[in-house]
């Protein structure tokens, strides 16, 4: 049983911040890259930041500069540091990760269920 769990979101004006988290749980071996998604309504999901294994960083056009991703690998957790927020940014953010199971010779993908940000004054 393995789940991905996200938490962090709400409420910001325009300009503030929030740092959201996902943590991996379950009988895992490795997890590998780790990326956040996010979707607002009638839009597709659309990457917004991933992070590998090592730490390479690779991040929407949209966002860089304002939002940081990182990964604490001894908690198997990934955060988003969003700052500089705008009206735009709001939607649902959902993490994904690639990992591999314990006892398991292949790496699946997981999503979390999902965390709303709203920007809004």
């Amino acid at each position: 049983q393995v789940q991905l769990v996200e938490s962090g979101g709400g409420l910001v004006q325009p300009g503030g911040s929030l740092r959201l988290s996902c943590a991996a749980s379950g009988s895992i071996w490795s997890v590998y890259t780790m990326g956040w998604y996010r979707q607002a309504p009638g839009k597709a999901r659309e990457l917004v930041a991933s992070i590998t294994l090592g730490g390479s960083t690779n991040y929407a056009d949209s966002v860089k500069s304002r939002f940081t991703i990182s990964r604490d690998n001894a908690k198997n957790t990934v955060y988003l540091q969003m700052n500089s927020l705008k009206p735009e940014d709001a939607a649902d953010y959902y993490c994904n990760a690639d990992l591999q199971r314990r006892g398991i010779s292949y790496r699946e993908n997981y999503w979390g269920q999902g965390t709303q940000v709203t920007v809004s004054s």
